[in-house]
């Protein structure tokens, strides 16, 4: 059976065609990425590996942002034709990334899909600890980053645990078996265990 993806380098190469939700989140990072680094987490790494359910959201970490830093990037996603939920102006919306609170962007007169901002700081360990191990993966031309595989399978199983999220897991166990690591899930499970306590 020929598998869903290669492996090129260290990017994962997805055996897909785009569809309009990663329309979407190419639209939102290639201005994001002018401004910040990020991670997309969560339902999104499952979809793009080509399980089919719908999300109505699109988890992203980012560092937290000095206000002048927030605003350019505010103003630069205002002016391509996104809108906040949380408020309409940077003034009103930093206290939220300040607070480690995250925060949602859609298209101009739609609410979904949206894009959940979430602030982190190295106070957010499990956080920021896939932050800083990236896996990047490809659709097409469409670059992105996300966690470690085994990370993601982990945090679903063990912190997340809604059915949506074991569905979630156990697709990316098995889309992804030649390649996931035993050492990596031995590796990470203390870090995400740590956040339960």
């Amino acid at each position: 059976m020929e598998k869903g993806y290669v492996l090129q380098g260290d990017v994962i190469v997805i055996h897909r065609d785009l569809t309009d939700l990663d329309f979407f989140v190419r639209d939102f990072l290639t201005i994001l990425k002018k401004h910040s680094d990020y991670l997309i987490v969560s339902g999104f790494v499952s979809i793009a590996s080509g399980r089919t359910r719908g999300t109505e959201d699109v988890d992203l970490l980012m560092p937290i942002m000095d206000k002048i830093k927030f605003t350019a990037f505010f103003q630069d996603l205002t002016q391509n034709s996104f809108w906040c939920y949380q408020g309409d102006s940077a003034e009103e919306l930093y206290p939220y990334i300040k607070d480690l609170q995250s925060i949602r962007f859609a298209r101009v007169n739609e609410m979904f899909p949206n894009m959940e901002v979430i602030p982190i700081t190295e106070k957010r360990r499990a956080k920021y600890f896939e932050f800083t191990r990236p896996q990047k993966m490809k659709i097409h031309d469409f670059e992105f980053k996300v966690p470690p595989l085994e990370f993601e399978i982990l945090y679903k199983e063990l912190v997340l645990r809604g059915k949506k999220d074991l569905d979630d897991a156990k697709h990316l166990r098995t889309f992804f078996v030649d390649i996931l690591k035993k050492e990596r899930f031995k590796e990470y499970e203390p870090i995400i265990r740590a956040e339960l306590s």
